[in-house]
């Protein structure tokens, strides 16, 4: 985004922080940053693609080809003036116009979202009414337009290719439909497969507490430092039976462990990432893994026979043959085809080239239908006793929960510790100085860490992150969750700041 930036490119950035993103559209003559107030996404993008509506600033046949149900989303977002919303939102109604102009003019508009977006108690709505955007404006099936998920983690989408979602087999394949359930029969030797869903990460831990879920194979993965309202998960893990743990280093998650599993990085094994344009390449070994470590597919293999249950692979190409051949999207893809810049799925077969685009001629369900949302409230808002609110997220120079980029010596010299991101009129108001250490408290627990007196944090809300294993902020952080895909609310928790 940046490098585009510096290319002319404009901005439009809807944040509470200054990012280093929003930071450059602010600076950008035509770039445009929205400051929204935590919580709310959907409020103000209803409020953008009513001003759309409003000025006439439609794609009127793209919307009659191609989508369904806009004369309900015509009168939904009656009731999301600018001028209206921003009560809600604390965005100049002015602003608000000129993004929604912006944004729908463009020959070109491309919508980015991170999880700014989706970790919120509306996080689907949220995705729904960004979507509703780019409806409207026929801004989809062309190059350098549509609607794209900034994932979390690098391989988020392959492994939710691969079947790792509770709810799907490989490739989103229903686990209700007969032809399904008998083809991985047959491939796995088994006489049958389960059709219930699984559980959701949530309902685990809540069920843990029920004495109901007594098992926990973690795999790369630290949720005793990166899920919402740790304590919580702290509690349910103590209650299981057995938890075993899969992973590069001792992580927060690894003291709760009754096995740990020493896994390979990625320098050190074979096999493929898929990134958030579905794009599969290949990761080559350049180095052999340290001690007792192995790559991944091995340890889930030797996990496997010592359960008795046969499962044999020479390598990570055989496994590749056996998604091509059970998974239709990756049905083209060869270990030996990816080469150096891989395949975009859906590839159907060998001669197929891949498909960088979607959406071209039509969505899979056929229409593009629009779905009014409105706005949701928060679990939580600041009040009397807790006055500000907590937005989380994630350091330029950290990744994740640290455990790698805290053993980077260069890392650890910038950013050694966490800080608490607070605006100078917060500061002034509770008497805290630059450098001074402070209690944060939310109703659920009290941890300790360092001010960073900095205008790049809204007034009336404080900015922390989860990188650092001797700062669980995730103590604080809220109960709520997407009712949907119960995704935690990590962006908007009420605290106090005690110096």
């Amino acid at each position: 985004m940046a490098e585009a930036a510096r290319k002319g490119t404009d901005l439009i950035v809807i944040d509470p922080r200054r990012t280093d993103v929003a930071a450059i559209a602010e600076e950008q003559p035509d770039g445009i940053w929205l400051r929204v107030a935590p919580g709310g996404n959907i409020p103000l993008l209803n409020s953008i693609l009513y001003t759309i509506i409003d000025e006439g600033l439609i794609d009127e046949e793209f919307i009659a080809n191609r989508t369904e149900q806009f004369d309900a989303i015509k009168k939904h977002v009656q009731d999301y003036p600018p001028e209206k919303v921003y009560q809600i939102t604390d965005v100049d109604p002015e602003l608000v116009r000129k993004a929604a102009r912006k944004y729908a003019s463009s020959k070109n508009s491309l919508i980015l979202y991170g999880l700014g977006v989706a970790e919120h108690k509306g996080g689907t709505a949220g995705v729904i009414a960004l979507a509703n955007l780019v409806l409207a404006t026929g801004h989809v099936g062309k190059p350098h337009n549509g609607i794209n998920p900034l994932r979390g983690q690098n391989n988020v989408q392959g492994a939710c290719d691969m079947g790792t979602l509770p709810y799907t087999f490989p490739g989103y394949q229903a686990t209700d439909d007969p032809e399904v359930l008998e083809k991985f029969a047959k491939a796995w030797g088994v006489n049958s497969l389960p059709v219930t869903d699984g559980l959701l990460e949530p309902q685990m831990y809540d069920a843990a507490l029920e004495g109901k879920f007594k098992g926990l194979y973690c795999v790369g993965y630290d949720p005793a430092q990166t899920q919402s309202n740790i304590g919580h998960v702290h509690k349910a893990l103590k209650a299981m039976d057995f938890v075993v743990v899969q992973d590069m280093f001792l992580t927060e998650t690894a003291k709760f462990a009754h096995v740990v599993l020493p896994a390979a990085c990625f320098y050190e094994k074979d096999g493929t990432f898929t990134s958030g344009e579905r794009r599969v390449r290949r990761v080559t070994k350049v180095i052999d893994p340290p001690g007792k470590a192995k790559a991944d597919w091995e340890i889930i293999c030797l996990v496997s026979q010592a359960t008795g249950y046969p499962m044999f692979y020479t390598g990570p190409d055989q496994i590749m043959a056996e998604i091509a051949k059970l998974t239709p999207a990756y049905g083209g893809i060869s270990y030996d085809r990816l080469g150096e810049t891989g395949v975009v799925w859906p590839c159907p077969s060998e001669d197929h080239p891949g498909t960088p685009l979607l959406h071209t001629e039509s969505f899979p369900r056929g229409k593009g239908s629009f779905v009014p949302v409105s706005y949701i409230i928060p679990e939580e808002e600041a009040d009397e006793e807790y006055p500000l609110v907590l937005v989380t997220g994630r350091r330029l120079e950290h990744y994740n929960n640290g455990s790698m980029t805290r053993r980077c010596e260069g890392f650890d010299l910038i950013c050694p510790e966490e800080l608490v991101e607070m605006h100078p009129e917060d500061a002034s108001r509770l008497g805290v100085e630059d450098g001074a250490m402070v209690a944060v408290e939310s109703r659920r627990a009290k941890i300790k860490a360092r001010v960073k007196v900095t205008e790049r944090s809204k007034p009336g809300t404080v900015f922390m992150t989860f990188h650092h294993q001797d700062t669980l902020t995730n103590f604080l952080t809220s109960p709520g969750m997407d009712p949907k895909t119960l995704t935690p609310e990590y962006k908007v928790c009420a605290v106090r700041v005690i110096p």
